[in-house]
């Protein structure tokens, strides 16, 4: 079924590389927001099914977003599937009197089938490199300078990301990662042990999030063989490599996804959390969500030197920065030790400066300028993103 028609209802149209049922992370708290202003369709990218006419399969994921998958067929050939994403997608716009649109673009690669449509607005939420990852499709750059020629305002998801795009666009604002603080803050209470990890000998390190190539797995049994003692507790979806290849020692325990609403219970149950992210194209320009909902969960941490880890929250001394896996293994000998008194003033002190609420506000109000087909680029938001860092 289309989503409802409401002559009153704004439409925001997102363009998604992810899925709206994968981890809950910035498209999600971003948009769940947007469906208070707007009536939201996520298009996801397509999923192919055995003999499958096109079409655009649709659901209700919560009140006020609509996602909409386009259903190809398995074989089809790589040179029409922009003109049947197209067609799915107009027919889609079309039975849901959709006309005019906010078009919200994650991915270049959605340009092909899109720019031919009323987009009021055109935003691109750049909240990776998106071509330094594996298996990133060729046409990547090319589409992105493309969206950037098009694009009215362009947000990115960290300030490294923020300092490499400034120069490609008149209109580009950084905002990074941000926090839902009281979801995260409920890991500061006992809370029931979730049954798979009760068993688990502590003390315990974890950590949360997609398992991919911008996880350093050698670190990960580099330092879980120094310290047998440690349990590593491992949650997130395995994706893009094989789960063979990961690290299978007694003190690792790969725990796999966990829904968003499940994490604080595990976070409760840690001693210290770690963000072992390889130093690689995949993670220059990374800006993890899960840096402030760690420190938000009261868990100590340790990082890579992820440049957006560093500065922030390594210079101010809330996260510990190790590059090798001695250094973490002793960091993490700190942080199991016990913390500095004031490290969580400090570290409330920099999370009451943020929250996905104040980040969404700030965006609608740089579209709602657009819309009304403003210039000017306000002085305070041209500061390498510092209003919302």
């Amino acid at each position: 079924m289309p989503p409802a028609r409401n002559a009153s209802c704004r439409h925001l149209v997102c363009f998604s590389h992810l899925r709206w049922d994968f981890v809950w992370q910035r498209p999600q708290h971003l948009l769940s927001r947007a469906a208070e202003n707007f009536c939201v369709i996520v298009v996801e990218e397509p999923i192919f099914e055995d003999g499958a006419s096109p079409h655009m399969r649709l659901r209700q994921a919560m009140p006020g977003v609509t996602v909409a998958q386009p259903i190809l067929s398995k074989g089809t050939d790589p040179a029409l599937l922009d003109g049947l994403q197209r067609r799915v997608l107009d027919e889609m716009l079309a039975s849901s009197g959709v006309r005019e649109m906010i078009a919200w673009y994650y991915t270049p690669l959605a340009i092909p089938f899109t720019s031919h449509l009323d987009r009021r607005v055109i935003v691109y939420d750049c909240m990776d490199e998106l071509s330094g990852f594996r298996g990133a499709s060729p046409r990547l750059a090319l589409l992105e300078r493309h969206l950037l020629k098009q694009a009215h305002v362009v947000f990115t998801g960290g300030v490294s990301l923020y300092r490499s795009k400034r120069g490609l666009h008149r209109n580009v604002h950084a905002f990074p990662s941000s926090i839902d603080a009281a979801h995260f803050g409920k890991a500061r209470s006992a809370l029931p042990e979730p049954s798979d990890q009760a068993s688990v000998p502590r003390p315990r390190v974890g950590f949360f999030g997609v398992v991919d190539e911008r996880m350093d797995t050698g670190l990960v049994e580099a330092v879980a063989r120094l310290r047998p003692e440690i349990s590593f507790v491992m949650i997130g979806p395995v994706v893009k490599i094989d789960p063979a290849s990961l690290p299978r020692l007694p003190n690792i325990h790969w725990l796999g996804m966990k829904a968003y609403a499940e994490l604080p219970s595990y976070l409760a149950g840690w001693q210290a959390g770690f963000m072992p992210f390889a130093m690689n194209e995949a993670t220059r320009f990374i800006s993890p969500t899960k840096t402030p909902e760690y420190l938000a969960a009261g868990v100590p941490v340790v990082s890579t030197p992820i440049a957006d880890v560093v500065d922030p929250y390594g210079k101010e001394e809330l996260v510990a920065i190790a590059g090798t896996p001695e250094a973490m293994a002793a960091a993490l000998d700190r942080l199991l030790a016990g913390v500095p008194a004031d490290w969580r003033a400090r570290v409330d002190l920099r999370l009451r400066r943020m929250s996905w609420n104040r980040t969404w506000s700030e965006m609608l109000a740089l579209i709602e300028e657009a819309e009304r087909g403003s210039d000017a680029v306000p002085a305070e938001r041209a500061q390498d993103g510092a209003a919302h860092v």
